[in-house]
């Protein structure tokens, strides 16, 4: 089963669902702002990609932090635990596929996935 993790509202994660549905790929959707992060699960995809992949730095959440915050996250366990806290600092979406994780939407990578 295909688990897409995210929040719904954020563009990215509008278009991965969207493809997904396009594909006729079954998934199931994990909302971050409703049931937050799951720990086991950060962990399995911070061992799997490194946190510097899952950490979005791009973001406003990234930007509206303050700089002893962005400093902080230096580490996996220290980035992890912002992470936890700000679920929007995750860069989305996340997707499991079985045995193999990926992060971001990208609609070729994710044709060869299927």
């Amino acid at each position: 089963m295909i688990i897409l993790y995210g929040i719904p509202n954020c563009d990215t994660v509008k278009k991965a669902r969207a493809w997904l549905n396009a594909q006729g790929l079954a998934h199931e959707f994990h909302d971050f702002k409703k049931a937050g992060v799951p720990a086991d699960r950060l962990q399995a995809w911070e061992s799997e990609l490194g946190w510097q992949k899952l950490l979005n730095r791009q973001g406003t959440t990234w930007r509206k932090l303050d700089l002893s915050a962005q400093s902080g996250a230096a580490d996996a366990a220290s980035a992890q635990a912002l992470m936890r806290a700000q679920p929007s600092l995750i860069k989305r979406p996340v997707v499991e596929w079985g045995s193999r994780t990926t992060v971001g939407f990208d609609p070729a990578a994710w044709a060869a996935e299927r």
